[in-house]
């Protein structure tokens, strides 16, 4: 059975940073690409960053230069650095792995989500 379980979110000041990581258990994660989602209020979800299994990285415009994305391979883990934070990034984040239907697939694995807030 495979899990992801993100953690890290929480409220910060506009300009301010968070951490998020999701950790993986069963049977994936180096070979697997794996992506951070998030969606806001009244929004679909959009994808924010993937780092592929061959280590590419691709980002979303609104976030490139304030985020990045990691892996730690022996850790199962996959972290989202995010930086300059602004109201615009409040949203709820989810961590996603990809399987045969792809990454961003609704029957891909995904985590319960994480809310990051960013508010004075």
């Amino acid at each position: 059975q495979v899990q992801l379980v993100e953690s890290g979110g929480g409220l910060v000041q506009p300009g301010g940073s968070l951490r998020l990581s999701c950790a993986a258990s069963g049977s994936i994660f180096s070979n697997n690409d794996m992506g951070w989602y998030r969606q806001a209020p009244g929004k679909q979800r959009e994808l924010v960053a993937l780092t592929t299994s061959s280590g590419r990285k691709n980002y979303a415009d609104s976030v490139k230069g304030r985020f990045t994305i990691s892996r730690d391979n022996a850790k199962n883990t996959v972290y989202l650095q995010m930086n300059s934070l602004n109201p615009e990034d409040t949203a709820v984040y989810y961590c996603n792995a990809a399987n045969a239907y792809g990454l961003g697939s609704s029957l891909s694995y995904w985590g319960q989500g994480t809310q990051v807030t960013v508010s004075s």
